[in-house]
């Protein structure tokens, strides 16, 4: 733990997320069956959800290559690779179709994404094996006058540089700039004004 202090990194057990997912209230959208796994330097995440009245267990390696945060923008860009879907039980609609027959390409699921109906509004780049978020596009979440004020307030000093699994551990890097330190008093003063 103290060599991670030092390089400005926060360890976080796997076994901590494991416990925070296992204990949210379940939900009829949310993925069930959740799994959480070191691939370092990616995570490997694998779930059952529903995929348009398809019942589908899912799995992919995730590595987080950019993580962009200022007070307007929430960007993190997540590179894809070993995704797998397989079908559960007997269906017969198109998904599970197209998922049986192999015809979907899983080795881009970036190019999947960007022809996605329907496609969220927090989806706004995908190509190849890339997908990029931008968490702010999300009403609720860029509406939240807090967690903006939380944003322009940390983020002249600090930043995540880059989340990576090392063992059994999440790492978060964080990268540090003293320069930012009269913008972050600017912004938390306005922030305690209200």
């Amino acid at each position: 733990m103290a060599r991670h202090a030092l390089g400005m990194r926060i360890a976080v057990p796997l076994d901590a997320l494991r416990w925070f997912i296992a204990n949210t209230p379940p939900s009829k959208k949310a993925p069930q069956d959740v799994t959480i796994t070191p691939r370092p330097p990616a995570i490997g995440l694998g779930a059952t959800v529903d995929l348009m009245g398809t019942t589908v267990r899912a799995g992919a390696s995730i590595r987080i290559d950019q993580i962009e945060v200022t007070d307007t923008a929430f960007k993190v860009t997540l590179r894809l690779a070993d995704v797998t879907m397989k079908v559960l039980g007997e269906s017969f609609t198109p998904v599970a179709g197209l998922i049986k027959s192999g015809a979907l390409d899983l080795s881009k699921p970036g190019n999947l994404a960007k022809f996605m109906p329907k496609r969220p509004p927090v989806l706004v780049e995908a190509h190849d094996d890339i997908i990029v978020l931008d968490l702010m596009k999300n009403e609720k979440f860029a509406a939240n006058d807090r967690v903006r004020g939380l944003l322009g307030t940390l983020t002249p000093v600090a930043q995540v540089a880059g989340l990576t699994t090392e063992g059994d551990f999440l790492i978060v890097q964080l990268r540090v700039s003293p320069f930012g330190i009269p913008r972050a008093l600017n912004a938390a003063r306005a922030l305690a004004a209200g």
